[in-house]
């Protein structure tokens, strides 16, 4: 038998990648194309460290769902050899669909399709090109096949992905505080009627769990500089976007011109073949180069956009409990079209952007984890806990953010 590919990990150590379909996998350029892409985007504005990428993130997913599996083995859980690869493909692949910069380009480059549909269809290309070996893979990441806590696996509040880009971009950020007990979490999984449970003994963990998601969320994935940072891009490509369709000309890889350049989405995808061999080349690279020939654009605002860009001129930002006043925004843009000498509405519609962030926690209604205790009762988290405030987790938080061109 040929040895497992074996892969120096810095948060999780040695990981083992067995020969055969899962190496097959890791060896597929759509695969390969995720060491392009940084799994947090634009956080690294931020947290300079946070330049790991989806690749790694997939593998350290992988190698959590190799654990998941042997400890719910070891528990008298039956799971064939052949769900075990296909549960473990499935989450290899989970985020194959991922453009560059995260989620930011999800209603920008492309719109009405998500990352996930698009993950579906890369899914469907390596299975035809392996022969059809991945058929069990698809129907678990789908939730069709009967044993549905295979897909909570994959797909819920205690999935292996989540238990991984916790830890991860923990490490990466030096977020010290956003560290989980995901081994211990991993150890106290259990299946009860066919649903994954977590056994009483490891509810500190859970706790730590949700309260770290909510710190990490605040703190990193939402940071006020990120998310202008991300404004800064999303209004660069729609100005590439507008010139492109207006015929001007503007230099970008075929790749990322071709998504400038069709108004691309769900429907264009199952009509035009050609657009997922495109998205499948699109990695952060085409955008950085893009970057710097468009800073030397004719068109000011395009420039002014991607000097930012390149440059770490970011957006300010104000962040406020209540909505912006409209008189707040015609104001500012007024002051940035005289600054600028440009339009009102290109101000408006370029130069400063207005957004509603909300995010709550934890959602019982929405799927719930369950405690499993000595006696065989089961109750969902929030009642079991007696430190969390479920309350104070299920609230969804809802923050105004006006980012805007600075000048000084």
């Amino acid at each position: 038998m040929n040895n497992p590919k074996i892969i120096n990990d810095p948060v999780f150590g040695f990981i083992k990648i067995p020969r055969g379909l899962l190496y097959s996998i890791v060896e597929h350029p759509l695969f390969q194309r995720l060491n392009r892409i940084n799994q947090l985007g634009l956080a690294s504005v931020v947290y300079p460290g946070a330049r790991h990428t989806r690749f790694q993130h997939s593998l350290g997913a992988f190698h959590l769902m190799t654990e998941a599996v042997r400890s719910l083995q070891e528990k008298g859980n039956f799971i064939f050899d052949s769900e075990a690869e296909a549960v473990e493909a499935a989450i290899l692949m989970h985020d194959i669909g991922h453009g560059p910069f995260s989620h930011v380009l999800e209603d920008t480059l492309i719109h009405g399709i998500s990352h996930e549909k698009i993950s579906m269809l890369m899914m469907e290309q390596i299975n035809h090109d392996l022969g059809g070996q991945l058929s069990l893979a698809i129907n678990i990441f789908k939730g069709d096949y009967p044993k549905n806590f295979l897909h909570q696996l994959i797909s819920s509040q205690l999935d292996m992905d989540r238990l991984d880009y916790l830890r991860r971009d923990s490490f990466y950020t030096g977020v010290t505080e956003g560290n989980i007990g995901s081994a211990r979490i991993i150890k106290m999984l259990n299946v009860i009627d066919d649903s994954l449970v977590v056994e009483h003994k490891g509810i500190y963990s859970l706790e730590n769990y949700l309260t770290t998601r909510r710190l990490m969320y605040w703190q990193v994935y939402l940071h006020r500089t990120c998310v202008a940072y991300e404004k800064v891009l999303v209004n660069m490509l729609n100005r590439a976007m507008y010139l492109i369709r207006s015929g001007q000309k503007v230099l970008a890889s075929p790749a990322l011109l071709y998504f400038l350049m069709n108004d691309v989405n769900s429907d264009w995808f199952a009509n035009h073949p050609e657009a997922l061999t495109y998205y499948g080349e699109l990695d952060d690279s085409d955008l950085w180069s893009a970057m710097k020939a468009w800073k030397h654009h004719d068109d000011k605002i395009l420039s002014t956009l991607a000097t930012d860009m390149l440059d770490r001129h970011i957006f300010k930002v104000d962040v406020m409990e209540e909505p912006v006043e409209e008189k707040h925004i015609e104001a500012l843009a007024k002051e940035i079209s005289s600054q600028m000498d440009i339009s009102i509405d290109d101000a408006k519609r370029y130069m400063m952007s207005v957004n509603t962030i909300a995010k709550d926690m934890y959602n019982v209604e929405d799927d719930s984890i369950a405690i499993l205790y000595k006696d065989g009762t089961i109750r969902d988290i929030s009642e079991a806990s007696e430190l969390l405030n479920v309350q104070l987790l299920s609230k969804k938080i809802r923050k105004y953010y006006l980012c805007y061109q600075r000048f000084e």
